[in-house]
């Protein structure tokens, strides 16, 4: 069984934040000032992302070695200044692998455990956006695409290399209709995180409505026909309605000034679609219920995709589902009998919101309860030093029983984004 080192991890990164936190301001600003871009006209700029990644992955697999990866990745991009409504974006994405003992599913490393970050670069991003419209923003090319909480349409954005999706994405924001947003798009092809290209035909709709402090109700319809024989089984059609007032630590519906409620509230309905040869018929459930007292948030949830054999369960092949069913990344394809997730999670901020604490414990079983496939307990220390830096400790263990095997995983992590 892997050893189990969260604590002294954690604990490290919050002492160091904490007493480093009052030295740095001072040569952050000097910093942050230093690498101001000068701008080319309206809206246009520079961007810059640089994150250094040390991730280990233990894992009781016989032979199988222990991973451990160094990476620093790079974007860099360049957004023209606004010219009749047209503006445009391109981006430049390079992953570098200074320990390469992990298997990054690219470099035939099969002895160690996986890492999926790939040492390679790529064009990441090249888009062309016209918002000569009112109220709506078209946007053709290669692009980042994030829908909701990213579970169905999302970027990985976990990973270095990110998704992005080669298409057109038409967004229409009606402030008049009490933030009434459409978004309504195609997407071509799919660059994904291993830097691999996927052929699709993908019509996308996602229909937002505010409802007033109370939240929002989303309805989405996804349309996913791979055109590949070898991904032909991840074809599937996805409808479904959210309700929501919770995406990220502070939402809440205020009940006073010190405390509120947070809630979610999801159903889908999947079935096969396109090239998929295997016909089916699934269903996903999504219910979560919290509060939040001060600077903690206290959240309760189930999440539920159902399986009813071989190509006949609940996936979202283009989902960010890194950060659903548990940080091991044991999940991110539904098994044949399905799963159940219920989890709770424990958010807090301190250092007037720098410091954000999150903990969650998963219970994972099939779809009907009786099959336990094991738990899992995720722990994160996030520290921002203003709007361009963060380091980052992160540790999640999963304790199999009836799936897979018991997996460790350790993460220590830097950014620098302008």
């Amino acid at each position: 069984m892997p050893k189990q080192h969260f604590i002294p991890l954690t604990a490290t990164l919050l002492s160091l934040s904490v007493a480093s936190l009052s030295a740095q301001a001072g040569v952050t600003q000097q910093v942050e000032d230093a690498l101001n871009f000068y701008h080319y006209g309206k809206n246009g700029a520079v961007k810059v992302d640089l994150t250094y990644r040390y991730e280990n992955v233990n894992q009781d697999l016989g032979k199988t070695q222990t991973a451990n990866a160094n990476t620093a990745r790079l974007r860099a991009g360049l957004m023209s200044p606004t010219f009749f409504g047209f503006q445009g974006y391109a981006e430049y994405e390079g992953n570098l692998a200074m320990q390469e003992d992990y298997n990054s599913t690219r470099n035939k490393n099969v002895g160690y455990s996986t890492v999926a970050d790939p040492e390679k670069s790529e064009l990441n991003q090249l888009w062309l956006t016209f918002n000569g419209i009112p109220d709506t923003i078209i946007k053709g090319g290669r692009q980042r695409i994030k829908l909701d909480d990213d579970r169905y349409i999302g970027n990985v954005g976990w990973r270095q290399m990110e998704t992005t999706y080669d298409g057109v994405l038409v967004t229409h924001n009606n402030q008049q209709l009490f933030g009434l947003t459409i978004n309504a798009g195609y997407i071509g092809n799919v660059q994904t995180f291993t830097a691999t290209t996927e052929n699709i035909e993908a019509p996308i709709l996602n229909v937002s409505y505010k409802v007033g402090d109370y939240g929002t109700a989303i309805g989405y319809g996804y349309w996913l026909d791979y055109t590949e024989k070898e991904n032909y089984e991840k074809s599937s059609q996805t409808y479904g309605l959210r309700f929501s007032n919770y995406q990220k630590p502070g939402d809440t519906m205020k009940l006073s000034d010190n405390y509120g409620l947070v809630y979610t509230a999801e159903w889908a309905r999947q079935d096969d679609y396109g090239h998929g040869k295997t016909q089916y018929s699934a269903d996903r459930y999504n219910v979560m219920g919290g509060f939040t007292a001060y600077n903690f948030t206290f959240q309760g949830a189930m999440e539920q995709l159902d399986g009813k054999g071989v190509n006949k369960h609940f996936d979202t092949p283009l989902g960010t589902n890194h950060a659903f069913q548990g940080w091991a990344d044991l999940f991110l394809v539904t098994p044949d009998k399905g799963i159940r997730d219920v989890f709770g999670t424990v958010v807090t901020t301190l250092i007037r919101g720098d410091l954000i604490l999150t903990g969650t414990y998963h219970d994972f079983t099939d779809d009907t309860g009786q099959l336990h496939y094991g738990d899992e307990w995720d722990v994160q220390a996030l520290m921002k030093f203003g709007k361009h830096y963060s380091l980052l400790a992160k540790y999640a263990y999963y304790s199999a029983d009836k799936f897979n095997t018991d997996t460790q995983k350790i993460w220590v992590q830097g950014n620098i984004n302008f």
